[in-house]
């Protein structure tokens, strides 16, 4: 389903209080407003009134499965002050942030009542964050809801589990990554990779058993060329996956309807383990979690940050043990610019949403401007440009990096690659605020040839000069064998095998 851009615009009180320029400009997005940034200059703000006695705090929790609980806090002004819709805009941004990061299905509350009331109807089926509301239910299967406590004493405690996943592919394994445009498996054994396959296949079909057909098929015809008895499935999907690998919300299944979903394709994963493969043990975890159990295996220590500029943006975080966060890192959702004229998306009905600044919608987004020669069904306002499909921009994406490579165009075309550099290094400098990032590894077609390459310049040069205390933090690029099976070979090591054979 196509989203229609329904965030109000933002008031002339709450821009002053949080549009800023960064330090290094993106080349061909002069207004472009870092949310990290717009933060920054609001907490200036604070500071600089908290003297007067008009500040209070707010502080926010967001519960998911497991009595896990996100919290935070946030200064705000009081409601008779000129500053108090940027403190209800902040608030509302942030929370959002911290359900599309960590998932969750209630919102706790404690601070002034009205910002309180406010944010309890911003997050209501009728409010600002709907989309929010509603999708949550469908990952979690519980209804949204959100409580205002009065004593700081019943605000939930910060409460976060590590996921431990297996590191060693032992034994007989395949492994799986559903993506948009095919299904990709591979067989290994005792961490060899012996075959892997493509098979394509049709998101947009709504039949669940054309899907389980077409995986189930896949897999069988993988694991055939294994030497002894299937032990365990390992796989990855975009989207949200549960801990118990259920397919909760996965937007590789965009048409199968509510009710089917739930009942067909949330199990889909087990099913298929169960019913077709004598129920050996089974792990799916998100693609981008997949991406940074990988990377920290290739670089060889923890504390790492995988993201994947594809289609849109598929990202993840490893631990300094090299574990998982157990969060949803729907991070493609999260506010990232407050530029109240950025792009709207297809996915959200929110304007400025990280999908459109780190994967291929920002290259062609950005590609007219660089100097690119397109038709004109590649123009960034024609409808083609702003429809579900992503078929459009991996052409339009052919085009920026055959124009890299033609000497008289590189110079205006690189600026592209620098635009998009700065959004990344703003970016990494966000996350950085719920987790200790001491390495980023960055993969995906967009960063593939030179441009990546200026891309992670860039983003240097960013925490250098807004961010020094993060200048520290190492930028990595997949080997060539974390390319061809890396992510294969960490996916098939996920899950336990019976025989006890995973570290």
């Amino acid at each position: 389903m196509v989203q229609t851009c329904t965030d109000p615009m933002m008031s002339e009180k709450a821009m002053k209080y949080l549009l800023t320029r960064p330090a290094v400009p993106a080349p061909l997005d002069p207004n472009f407003c870092p949310f990290v940034l717009a933060k920054r200059k609001y907490m200036k703000h604070i500071a600089d009134s908290a003297v007067k006695g008009s500040v209070s705090e707010l502080q926010f929790v967001v519960q998911r499965p497991g009595d896990c609980f996100g919290r935070d806090r946030l200064p705000v002004f009081a409601e008779t002050h000129e500053g108090y819709a940027a403190s209800l805009f902040l608030a509302g941004e942030a929370i959002r942030y911290m359900i599309w990061q960590r998932g969750g299905f209630k919102l706790f509350l404690y601070g002034p009542s009205k910002i309180c009331e406010d944010l309890k109807a911003a997050y209501s089926e009728t409010g600002k964050y709907a989309f929010e509301v509603k999708t949550m239910p469908k990952i979690y299967a519980t209804p949204w809801s959100v409580d205002i406590v009065s004593r700081l004493e019943d605000l939930p405690l910060n409460k976060e589990v590590p996921v431990v996943c297996g590191k060693v592919a032992s034994g007989c394994r395949i492994a799986f990554d559903l993506g948009k445009s095919d299904v990709k498996t591979v067989a290994v054994k005792d961490g060899e990779v012996l075959d892997s396959a493509e098979t394509e296949w049709d998101v947009t079909n709504p039949d669940p058993q054309y899907h389980y057909d077409v995986i189930v098929k896949a897999m069988k015809n993988t694991a055939a060329k294994l030497p002894g008895a299937l032990e365990a499935i390992g796989g990855s999907a975009t989207g949200a996956v549960s801990a118990d690998s259920e397919a909760t919300w996965c937007d590789c299944f965009p048409n199968v309807p509510p009710d089917v979903y739930k009942k067909k394709v949330v199990p889909i994963f087990n099913d298929i383990a169960k019913n077709e493969f004598g129920g050996v043990p089974i792990k799916v975890i998100n693609d981008g979690e997949v991406t940074a159990v990988a990377g920290g295996q290739m670089v060889g220590e923890g504390c790492l940050f995988g993201i994947s500029l594809g289609s849109s943006e598929g990202s993840g975080y490893v631990d300094k043990d090299g574990n998982l966060t157990g969060w949803i890192n729907e991070n493609a959702y999260n506010p990232f610019d407050l530029n109240p004229e950025g792009p709207t998306n297809v996915w959200s009905p929110h304007r400025g949403d990280a999908s459109m600044f780190l994967g291929q919608r920002a290259a062609t987004r950005l590609a007219k401007k660089g100097g690119v020669d397109l038709p004109e069904d590649m123009m960034p306002e024609h409808p083609n440009m702003n429809a579900a499909s992503h078929v459009p921009h991996a052409q339009c994406l052919k085009k920026i990096q055959a124009a890299m490579k033609d000497p008289k165009k590189e110079p205006q075309v690189s600026k592209i690659y620098q635009s998009i550099g700065v959004y990344l290094g703003y970016a990494v400098a966000q996350y950085c605020e719920y987790l200790d990032i001491k390495n980023v590894l960055i993969l995906g077609r967009v960063t593939t040839g030179h441009g990546g390459e200026i891309m992670m310049e860039y983003a240097k040069k960013v925490l250098a000069a807004d961010f020094p205390e993060l200048a520290h933090i190492k930028f990595h690029t997949p080997t060539e064998h974390m390319k061809r099976v890396g992510q294969c070979v960490a996916a098939a090591a996920l899950p336990e095998a019976k025989r006890q054979r995973t570290a």
